[in-house]
This record gives structure tokens, C-alpha cells and sequence, in this order.
């Protein structure tokens, strides 16, 4: 008869203690320990017995065999992208974000849309009939390798597997899953490791790749202990504005690729439709130039891509002067401002600054800055910049305009669109052939210099 047992777990980290602690030992955070019950097994795990291994002996690394196994198409280019070229046969997927943005209907998109893959749909939250429902809205066309199974103990859910033997598992909450070796409730802590530990088994041993979605906390973070990132080989984040139509797929760890892909999707009546050249959407098309407004050539991942920043400085009415940012930090736009104010003598400490990235795109590319500090210099000489005009430069703490990476792929993209004149950092023209683009390349040092060479007339 298994004895129970009572545990104090960090829904911070996951640390475990035999009693209370106000201050997490492991992660410094306080008042983060919460009481579950367990059960303590004497027999190995079920759910972990279903495949049997073999023993392992250690050797050289240079006597293992490389597998070039073929990566499973998504269906997306754009997931493909964030993936590193598809699917890898046994990772295990961790996809988060906030409810209603998505996360559902992507993956649910993607299992309809395998017509060589046998696809293992498994849902805690929803009925086979919901799930009917919603495959309808998403698709007309016969889906014959797509299974559901609403189940959320995992030893039943093993079960299925042994013998329907999919090719990929999507699990439609992990926070749904329930272990019957556990006697704590779905959701908590010991829950979230144990089901994910069991998870990994499967698809390590089995070669099966598994897709866990995963809720978020009010704080945007990935609910759950720490522990559940660690575990699987690639976290995702599927985020967007909820008055804007337009989702990204961030990749925030990920094994087998790079870090820094992003996926663009546009939610639709029938489902999410990618976005194949995202500088098309991002820029806002103006019947006539209107002052504030600058475009950006900034890169995600490998993609370059142009956007466009929007900036108003008006007089301050109330005694202390409003900084508002949507999609930059405003941290960094504070910053800006301070150098304007400092180094290049323009007197904003007395204004209100508010800044918007159009699309409801969020910017951590440097490069943006140019484009950043152009917009509201724009704005507050209420000169408007030409459509045709873009940037790409790092504004530095001294007034200065320092290079950024992969100018020429900027410069390329800029050229395609149709622009006619880029701000880059003189800087960055090393090496550059600007005879090989139709458009004009302007190297600036100072910010002074674009100022002048914009709105001196």
C-alpha cells in the first residue's frame, strides 16, 4: 500500500522542502512554497516502463553514429523557420502564451494539415465534439491521420499511444495532465514535473516529437516551475496584440536551431494564414507625409525586416511630462530622449513623448534607435520625413551612431521595397559595395548629421 506524503514545493523554481520556508534557499524568491500531497511508489513509474531499454555503456564520442533523420514539415514555413527547418523526431515542444491568442488553433492547424504524419491530438480541456467543431472552422478538407483523445491521466494516455503508435503528440494542456503515481492535483507543481518527466521518457526512447502547450502567468511568464523549460528542447512563445490580427511565434530555446527566429501568423475567420513578407503588412500606407513617422529596417533571426515607428512630442500641460512606448521599452526610449536632451542640445525634459511600433510588434533590435530618435526629432519640428526614407543604426550614450549587424542584408531589403534613401553608421560601410544597390546609402557619425541633412532646408 503506497504511504502518503506531504512536500513543500517553490512554484517559482520547483525546489522541494520537508517544511515550510518563507525564503526559497534556491531561487531567493519569498513567501513561493505551497503544500502538496504525494505518494510514495515503491515500484518504478508505469508510465515509464512502457518502452524497454537497453543497457548503456560509455564511449568515445567520436565512434557514435551520426542520424541525419529527416525533420517533419509543419505544414508552415514560418513554424518551420522558428523550428530550425521542421519537426526534430523525438523533442518535445513547450509552446506558451497568453489564452485566446492562438495556441490551440496553430497546432491543431498543423495536425490537420499532415497527410503523411499520424497525428495524436490530446485534450484535456475540450470535448471530441469541441475539438470536431473547431477542425470544421479550420478545415474543410478529410483529415484521416488526425486522431483526438480527450483523456488526462497519462497512463491511459500511454496506453493510446502504445497502440495507435502516432508519428506526432500534441498535448492540449500540460497543465490538464494528471499522473496516477501522484496523488497531488493537475496542475500543481509535482504534477507539472512528473507529467513532463514522463512526457521526455516517451519521446526520447520512442523517437516520437511531442507538443506540450503550456499556460502563462498574469506576469507573462511560462506557468509552472523553472524546471519545466530546463526539461524540454524547445520553448515557444506565441504572442500578439489582442486588438491586432497579426500572432508571432517567438523561439526562446530551442536544441536544434538558432534563438532568435520569429514567425509571423494573421489570424483569420478559418484559422492562421503566415505571413510570408512581413514588411509589407508593417508598413502603414499614408495618402499624405505626416510628421512623427520613420521607418526602421530592423532584423528577427535571419529575416530582415522594415517597420514603421510613430512618434508625437507635444507641449506638456500637466506639470510633469507623460512618457508613453507600445512595443519598445520605454526604458530605452527614456534613454534616447536623455541623450537628445544632453549630448545633441534638443530640449525635450519639458515635452510629452509618446511612441508606437505600428502592428502591434514588439522591437528589441538596436537598430531601431535611428529610426526611433528620427521620428520624434520629426515630430518636434513638425517636419515630416520622407516615405521613401529609412534607418538602421545604435544610438550610443554619446550622441554617436554605431553599426549594427548585417548591414548589407538591411540595405538589400530596403532596396527591394522600393526605398530611395537609408541612414546607416559610416561605420558600417566597410567592406560594402554601395554601387551594387539602387538605393542611397547616407553614412552619419553624429545624430546631428542626420538632423541636418533632414529637416535643414
Amino acid at each position: 500500500m503506497a504511504k502518503s506524503k506531504t512536500q513543500y514545493f517553490c512554484k517559482n523554481c520547483g525546489a522541494q522542502s520537508a517544511q515550510w520556508l518563507g525564503k526559497c534557499p534556491s531561487c531567493g524568491e519569498w513567501n513561493t512554497f505551497e503544500e502538496e500531497v504525494l505518494i510514495r511508489e515503491e515500484a518504478p513509474a508505469k508510465g515509464r516502463s512502457m518502452v524497454v531499454t537497453t543497457q548503456k555503456h560509455p564511449k568515445p564520442i567520436d565512434e557514435v553514429s551520426l542520424l541525419e533523420l529527416p525533420r517533419i514539415p509543419t505544414g508552415f514555413s514560418e513554424f518551420d523557420n522558428v523550428l530550425g527547418g521542421g519537426i526534430v523526431a523525438g523533442s518535445i515542444i513547450l509552446l506558451g502564451g497568453e489564452p485566446g491568442i492562438g495556441k490551440s488553433t496553430l497546432l491543431l492547424q498543423m495536425a490537420l494539415q499532415q497527410g503523411q504524419h499520424k497525428v495524436l491530438y490530446v485534450s484535456g480541456e475540450e470535448s471530441e465534439s469541441q475539438l470536431k467543431m473547431r477542425a470544421a472552422r479550420l478545415s474543410t478538407a478529410p483529415a484521416p491521420n488526425c486522431y483526438v483523445l480527450t483523456e488526462t491521466n497519462t497512463q491511459q494516455i500511454f496506453k493510446q499511444i502504445e497502440d495507435l503508435k502516432p508519428d506526432i503528440i500534441i498535448i492540449d494542456s500540460i497543465q490538464t495532465m494528471q499522473s496516477g503515481l501522484l496523488d497531488s492535483a493537475a496542475g500543481s507543481i509535482s504534477q507539472l514535473k512528473e507529467c513532463a518527466a514522463e512526457f521526455q521518457h516517451l519521446a526520447k526512447t520512442s523517437g516520437t516529437p511531442i507538443f506540450l502547450i503550456g499556460h502563462i502567468t498574469k506576469d507573462g511568464t511560462l506557468a509552472g516551475p523553472k524546471i519545466l523549460e530546463h526539461i524540454v528542447d524547445t520553448v515557444l512563445q506565441f504572442e500578439g496584440d489582442m486588438h491586432y490580427g497579426y500572432r508571432i511565434v517567438r523561439c526562446i530555446k530551442n536544441r536544434f536551431g538558432s534563438t532568435s527566429e520569429m514567425g509571423i501568423f494573421e489570424m483569420v475567420q478559418n484559422g492562421l494564414n503566415e505571413i510570408l513578407n512581413p514588411s509589407e503588412i508593417l508598413l502603414s500606407q499614408h495618402e499624405e507625409e505626416c510628421s512623427g513617422n520613420a521607418i526602421a529596417s530592423i532584423l528577427e533571426g535571419n529575416r530582415p525586416m522594415m517597420i514603421e515607428t510613430q512618434a508625437l512630442v507635444s507641449s506638456a500641460v500637466y506639470g510633469v511630462p507623460q512618457r508613453s512606448a507600445t512595443g519598445y521599452d520605454i526604458r530605452r526610449m527614456n534613454m534616447l530622449l536623455a541623450v537628445l536632451e544632453k549630448r545633441c542640445r534638443f530640449k525635450l525634459g519639458a515635452k510629452d513623448v509618446f511612441l508606437n511600433i505600428a502592428g502591434g510588434i514588439r522591437v528589441e533590435d538596436p537598430a531601431i534607435n535611428l529610426a526611433i530618435v528620427a521620428a520624434i526629432l520629426s515630430s518636434a519640428t513638425d517636419i515630416a520625413i520622407d516615405a521613401k526614407t529609412c534607418f538602421a543604426g545604435e544610438m550610443g550614450l554619446s550622441g554617436e551612431v554605431r553599426p549594427v549587424t548585417r548591414i548589407a542584408q538591411r540595405i538589400a531589403e530596403a532596396d527591394k521595397l522600393g526605398f530611395t534613401r537609408m541612414f546607416v553608421s559610416k561605420y558600417n560601410l566597410k567592406g560594402i559595395k554601395t554601387s551594387d544597390f539602387n538605393i542611397k546609402i547616407i553614412p552619419i557619425s553624429k545624430v546631428e548629421e542626420m538632423f541636418r541633412s533632414l529637416f535643414d532646408k
